[in-house]
């Protein structure tokens, strides 16, 4: 089995590399990269990958990576995924996810292959709802409040298409919170996790910068959840969607306050509001049923939120200490 995934170096397609080569071994794993990636996330395993500069806006490259690839099946994992980053950049944000799913589904089509296809859409496309609808299902009307939201709307909705019009056999993800080494830093666990991380290392003042502590989130850990991406393509149903997401809810409040648990630091750490880090429009409440997946695949997650945000924070202090002036 070929395997493709676009996305390879970042957070969420790094696990997935690590997971396919040890659980499947007889899967051959390719991935594109931008030719300026960094390839941190991937530096232990990356002798065993094929991997090929490509870029999701340019469909010539596409077009020249399947067809050398000839790939079984492709995770599309590959995008824009800062919601604040979109507020500033909506334009790219919609070009990378939009156009570069586009043009991905394009080439797959105008290079005759039949793979299937995982696109990775968000929860963050069902917007604000409100008690009544919770736990989010599938038919949770979608109500975007950001550019990212947006256009991963747009990728949701292109999956769909290319299911209906021309038989690619994509399956489309509503993933919820997932976290985990390696996350991005502008994410809120992941940024403070690196915060304490570079307190107790005297690099910053013992002070954490903080946006909305009032969300509501459900968190997973990102190796429960690509062994959930690999159980959708062995099980579910091109043309279908399903959300994935944890059994873990609390608000970001206290997922600070049990990170804060964590903390080395001897002295008092204090939490202070930055206006910069608060969203034009937040999503404050997300709390999933998968009912539909795990009635698919007998998918549930098994790792404790607990471990995943102590395992976070090791991951920040091995990095501070590598690089203590980052």
């Amino acid at each position: 089995m070929k395997v493709l995934i676009t996305g390879i170096t970042g957070f969420v397609g790094s696990h997935l590399a690590e997971y396919i080569l040890a659980e499947h071994p007889e899967a051959e794993v390719f991935g594109i990269k931008r030719w300026r990636s960094p390839r941190d996330n991937i530096s232990s395993i990356e002798h065993r990958l094929q991997l090929f500069d490509c870029d999701l806006r340019d469909l010539s490259s596409l077009i020249a990576a399947l067809s050398w690839a000839k790939p079984d099946v492709i995770f599309h994992l590959a995008a824009q995924s800062y919601v604040q980053t979109s507020y500033t950049a909506p334009a790219d944000t919609m070009d990378t996810n939009i156009i570069g799913t586009l043009n991905l589904l394009e080439s797959v089509r105008i290079c005759g292959l039949d793979p299937v296809i995982h696109v990775c859409s968000s929860s963050e496309v069902y917007g604000q709802v409100t008690e009544k609808d919770l736990p989010i299902k599938e038919d949770c009307p979608l109500r975007p409040v950001s550019p990212y939201a947006v256009s991963k709307v747009g990728e949701d909705m292109l999956g769909y298409m290319y299911y209906s019009a021309h038989g690619l056999k994509t399956i489309r993800t509503r993933m919820f919170t997932h976290s985990g080494p390696r996350r991005g830093e502008v994410f809120a666990d992941s940024f403070f996790s690196l915060q304490v991380a570079r307190i107790e290392q005297g690099l910053q003042d013992p002070v954490i910068r903080v946006g909305n502590l009032d969300s509501v989130r459900t968190f997973c850990d990102v190796r429960d959840t690509v062994k959930a991406y690999w159980l959708l393509v062995e099980h579910c149903s091109p043309g279908e969607v399903y959300n994935i997401g944890g059994t873990t809810t609390m608000t970001i409040r206290q997922m600070l306050d049990m990170l804060l648990d964590m903390a080395s630091y001897n002295g008092k750490i204090k939490v202070e509001v930055d206006p910069v880090l608060m969203r034009p429009a937040d999503v404050t409440l997300q709390v999933p049923s998968f009912d539909k997946f795990k009635a698919a695949t007998g998918w549930e997650p098994e790792i404790p939120y607990q471990k995943t945000l102590s395992d976070m924070l090791e991951y920040w202090r091995s990095r501070v200490q590598a690089a203590p002036d980052s």
